[in-house]
């Protein structure tokens, strides 16, 4: 698996994924095609782009020139779309320095429809840990824009499925009555997305990168917006998700990036991805049950740390009925 920071002489990627499954670029995605002559063929564009909030990899900007750029670059990349393909950008909000939040969709919103693009899906990506906000409501979800070029776009329902709540549910009159009614491949996927933790602290896929994608987001992407052979493309590549899922499924892929370190993460976790060999959480894990850790159990105080609590409080000589009122306000619950 090579790096590319140049074009070959008379490359096309027609050509070289007929004995190639992927590319990496070490450049601006900008200038990934502009040495080559290629008819449509990307099948999916899926990527997380930088948010403008001055993460290491990104230089800050005034909003209306962020879109602008994002717009320039979307018209760049547009004719090498299929037909039939799938655009999916997965954003959050900018956050200034001020009050407000403006959430990012709502300009990309406007610049995919401009440019004829339909959008099928605002998939809500919702997590339970993050950023503890202290002016706001704690942001704790993300979306994800599904925007198709025309009407015959590729979509494999079985590809995207989850497990049904009750698998073992029947019908309960009619012809049918005592059989089993959910589909047993699971249920229809929703546009709320609760099972995928985000990549932070011990995550198993945690590397270097700050705002890394969980691997299992664009394999769901990928599994029902794409068939086996076809080609995903994913411009802010960062340390190879989107690849490595690709690569799991028998796509080709084309990641850019233009962090040499980054680019270098993704190639080892590629070529583990192809080997069967690339530790990750798949989506067929459950949420972790918070409630079964013993860091949610009450926790017991003894006599001298009730003393101490009612010293700081002032409350030595309170009723015992507000004393009560006051541990439970405070957290206390097993007193």
């Amino acid at each position: 698996m090579k790096i590319y920071k140049k074009i070959p002489r008379n490359f096309t990627f027609e050509d070289y994924f007929t004995t190639n499954d992927s590319f990496l670029w070490n450049e601006d995605a900008k200038t990934i095609f502009s040495k080559t002559t290629e008819k449509p063929f990307i099948d999916l564009l899926v990527t997380s782009p930088p948010y403008n909030i001055g993460k290491s990899y990104e230089q800050k900007k005034p909003l209306a020139d962020y879109f602008e750029e994002q717009r320039e670059f979307l018209n760049t990349i547009d004719p090498y779309l299929k037909p039939n393909s799938s655009i999916c950008y997965q954003v959050g909000s900018y956050i200034p320095k001020d009050i407000g939040v403006y959430p990012l969709d709502f300009g990309f919103h406007r610049i995919f429809e401009e440019m004829g693009y339909k959008l099928v899906n605002r998939i809500i990506w919702t997590f339970g840990h993050g950023f503890h906000a202290t002016k706001r409501l704690s942001g704790r979800h993300e979306v994800i824009l599904w925007y198709v070029k025309g009407n015959e776009y590729t979509f494999n329902l079985d590809g995207m499925r989850r497990p049904s709540k009750y698998p073992r549910k029947t019908y309960y009159r009619g012809p049918k009555k005592g059989q089993i009614s959910s589909n047993i491949k699971g249920k229809n996927a929703s546009d709320l997305w609760d099972d995928i933790p985000h990549v932070v602290g011990n995550h198993v896929e945690k590397t270097d990168h700050p705002c890394q994608f969980p691997i299992a987001l664009p394999l769901r992407l990928i599994r029902g917006l794409t068939n086996k052979g076809d080609v995903v493309f994913d411009p802010y590549m960062g340390v190879g998700s989107a690849g490595a899922a690709a690569l799991m499924e028998d796509r080709k892929f084309i990641g850019a990036e233009i962090d040499t370190n980054y680019v270098k993460t993704a190639k080892k976790r590629m070529i583990a991805a192809k080997k069967g060999e690339l530790e990750y959480r798949h989506l067929s894990k459950s949420i972790f049950d918070h409630k079964k850790s013993n860091l949610s159990k009450a926790r017991k105080y003894n006599k001298a740390e009730i003393d101490q609590f009612l010293k700081e409080k002032g409350m030595q000589d309170v009723d015992i009925n507000t004393l009560y009122q006051m541990f439970l306000e405070s957290g206390i619950s097993d007193v």
